[in-house]
Order: structure tokens, then sequence, then C-alpha cells
């Protein structure tokens, strides 16, 4: 695998704009979705034949040629004893789950646009960790008008009731009725603190 930096960064892009896609394991092919981790990999509910099988390849969000097709891992967890709270994670962004098995997904590979990518392009950890929950919250509380604009702004598409469900150095994670749509930060603005999220948060909704 060559490395290519311009590649690697749509890739990532696209990944963290696709968060629901089809699982392929052993010959099913099965409706799934995903949340960021702040270590940088992804959680899901799986069945259990997912975990029991080879291989896995995600379609984000499907399985034409210019969408993202990742080969990964699945390691199992308890929610009950799992003390990142990865589990709720997904839920925050995602609602209630299919399946009551849960799993950590780890990128191992990828194709996107014909070339192939390797896993650790994808592993990005979140510098916001500790301070992101607070972020959210305050933009929650008093920005969820400028979010709604935001969104308008970038996707010409309205959001009735929109809530930040994550937020990491190069965007927002926005839970709408029915999905979650990415804001990402404009090229050059890296999200910091509170005060450099409201900063991006007002550029995304006024920028033509």
């Amino acid at each position: 695998m060559e490395d290519d930096p311009e590649i690697e960064a749509k890739a990532y892009q696209w990944l963290r704009g696709h968060l629901c896609g089809f699982l392929r394991f052993d010959g099913e092919r099965v409706a799934i979705k995903i949340a960021p981790l702040p270590d940088g990999r992804f959680v899901a509910p799986v069945m259990v034949a997912m975990l029991m099988a080879a291989d896995t390849v995600l379609e984000l969000p499907d399985d034409g040629d210019g969408d993202l097709h990742l080969m990964m891992s699945l390691e199992k967890f308890d929610e009950r004893t799992d003390t990142t709270g990865s589990a709720d994670r997904w839920r925050a962004y995602h609602g209630n789950p299919p399946d009551v098995n849960w799993a950590w997904i780890t990128i191992d590979a990828a194709k996107f646009l014909g070339y192939f990518i390797d896993g650790e392009a994808f592993h990005r950890p979140n510098t916001l960790e500790k301070g992101g929950s607070l972020i959210c919250r305050a933009l929650n509380q008093s920005k969820i008008d400028t979010v709604r604009s935001a969104i308008e702004v970038q996707y010409r598409t309205d959001a009735a009731d929109p809530l930040v469900v994550g937020v990491d150095p190069s965007g927002f994670d926005v839970r709408r009725q029915f999905d979650i749509i990415r804001l990402n930060s404009p090229e050059g603005s890296v999200i910091s603190d509170e005060s450099s999220a409201i900063s991006v948060l007002t550029t995304l909704a006024t920028k033509t």
C-alpha cells in the first residue's frame, strides 16, 4: 500500500461523514451503524455471527465504486463490565441498539476510489476526549440555532431538532431525527476548546 496523505484524508473524512452502512460477512450483508470512540476505534452492536466470521467488510454507505470499503476486526466486550462507556456512546449517536452484543471495531485496511489504504490512517484518537462532552453540552444549550443554520448552509437541508453528540478537532457530529450528519471544520481551522468550537460553528453557519 502506498501512502497518499490526500487520499487518506479524504477517506477518513468520508468515514466520519458516513456512520451507517452494510456489513458483509460469511455471505451475509446486514445494515449496521457505528460510532467513533475517543481512542480512535469505533463501536457497534453486532450479531453473534459477525463476531465469529473470519472476514468482515464494512461498506459505507453502500457497495458503489465511489464508496468506502473497510476491512476490520471485531472485539467483543461486555457492556456490564466495560468502564469506557462505549455502548452509551453508540446510543448517544443512534438511539436504541438492534442487538445486545457489542464489539469494538479496529480498521485493518480500506479500499477507496481505487486506492488501498492501511488501517492506521483511520486510527485517529480524539484529543478533545476530556472536554468534548462539555463542549457538546454548551453548544446544545446556547448554540443550537447556529448548529441548525450550519446544517442548512452546508447541506441545503433543515434539521428540526439537531443535537451535537460528538466533537473533535476536525468537526462536529450532529444527530438528527433519522441520521447523523457531519459538520467538517473549514480547511485550516482546528477545534481545541469551547471558544474555537463556537468560532468554527459560526463560520460554517455563515459560509456560502
